[in-house]
């Protein structure tokens, strides 16, 4: 694979700071603009079990979670350097995509948003709570996503972090008994520090449900849009995710099942944003 070339070239060691400041998305003008406008597609409002799990505690479980799995690319040399050009075009997407992710969560605005590419065969890709975001090559190459495809994908994890779903699954999971060490560290039973390390590890492998995945092709179709990004888009993106899904599936679909009726209510929902889609482009 291409990427393999690239992230062999010894560089010099990056000053820690600098380069963190190098891959955060701070979310500045377009998340401060004026009122928000309002949605275009229909989603419920959000479970209030979620409230469960602090949410600044998750997000500093991920932002853990998140640099223990950058620190494991950079020591296999599977980490792309910032010059990297798929990484620089994973870029490019996130900044036309951040300044319309406040009207979904107000806490957004304080994220520190990140975009990494990890060199992997994998189909897969996540946006953790608190915008930290990983592409694997491996979808963008063996899916030979355009653009359009790729804002779809970022899209659909933005809403799921933006939506809280992973902190709505843990605390179901509270409430139902199963995770009852975290609960009570969570609770002030215990060490903060090994219920977040618990939490950090768990949220890579969340299995979302088919509400939860509605939602969150919903609202990612409306940023995307709203980013100027064609909305026809998410329906090849998932026709595509079907061809790659013989032989066991990608492991995108293994926290993303798929449903028969996805890509029609994509399709259903594509006249409620086309006209942003075209605003955006008139403003562009």
């Amino acid at each position: 694979m291409c990427w393999l070339c690239d992230l062999k070239t010894p560089s010099p060691a990056p000053n820690p700071q600098r380069w963190q400041a190098r891959r955060a998305f701070l979310l500045a003008a377009g998340a401060a603009a004026a009122a928000p406008a309002l949605s275009q597609v229909e989603v419920g409002s959000s479970s209030g079990i979620r409230k469960l799990v602090p949410a600044e505690t998750l997000e500093n479980a991920a932002r853990q979670q998140y640099s223990q799995v950058l620190a494991e690319a950079r020591a296999k040399g599977a980490l792309a350097p910032d010059d990297h050009p798929q990484l620089q075009r994973l870029h490019a997407v996130a900044r036309r995509l951040i300044p319309h992710t406040a009207q979904w969560n107000a806490r957004s605005r304080e994220w520190k948003w990140q975009v990494n590419l990890i060199g992997s065969k994998q189909i897969n890709a996540w946006c953790m709570p608190g915008g930290k975001i990983a592409f694997y090559t491996g979808i963008l190459e063996q899916l030979r996503l355009n653009d359009d495809e790729v804002a779809m994908i970022m899209g659909h994890e933005m809403a799921h972090a933006l939506r809280e779903h992973a902190r709505e699954r843990l605390a179901k999971t509270q409430a139902t008994g199963i995770g009852l060490s975290i609960a009570s560290q969570l609770l002030g039973l215990g060490s903060l520090g090994d219920a977040a390390a618990n939490l950090g590890t768990q949220l890579l492998s969340l299995k979302y449900s088919r509400d939860d995945e509605t939602e969150s092709d919903l609202v990612g179709l409306e940023i995307a849009a709203r980013g100027g990004y064609r909305p026809e888009a998410s329906v090849t993106l998932w026709q595509k995710m079907q061809s790659a899904s013989g032989g066991g599936g990608p492991n995108f679909l293994s926290t993303h099942p798929s449903g028969s009726n996805r890509i029609q209510e994509l399709q259903a929902n594509l006249p409620k944003v086309q006209h942003l889609y075209e605003q955006a482009r008139r403003q562009g």
